[in-house]
């Protein structure tokens, strides 16, 4: 949370939203890619992701060039701040959230601590 009580907002790359757009293609119009924090991994607490075919009302919302990724309220508390990239090197292809909360993480980027 920022200064003023408010979560602040999360940003998607333009990569993210590409790789999001190809993800969804082949849904129904109002799909949406779901961000979750759970607990677990090797740092405490990791990202979890799958496709949602009926955001809840209560979901927030994440939108860029048409790609839409939705994240629950207490999920979003977790990555307030942050900025979800989406890359390919070496060690495969992944999502990948740079987050300001997180105190560690793991090599893998999946999993972190606060």
């Amino acid at each position: 949370m920022n200064e003023s009580g408010t979560i602040a907002k999360v940003e998607m790359s333009e990569r993210a939203a590409k790789r999001v757009l190809a993800i969804l293609a082949g849904e129904d119009a109002g799909a949406a890619l779901r961000l979750a924090v759970d607990g677990g991994g090797c740092s405490g607490l990791q990202y979890a992701y799958s496709v949602e075919t009926a955001p809840r009302p209560e979901d927030v919302a994440i939108e860029r060039d048409g790609a839409k990724i939705v994240v629950d309220p207490v999920s979003v508390a977790y990555i307030a701040g942050a900025r979800i990239d989406y890359v390919e090197d070496l060690m495969g292809q992944s999502f990948r959230v740079e987050n300001p909360n997180a105190t560690a993480a793991c090599g893998c980027g999946s999993s972190f601590s606060v």
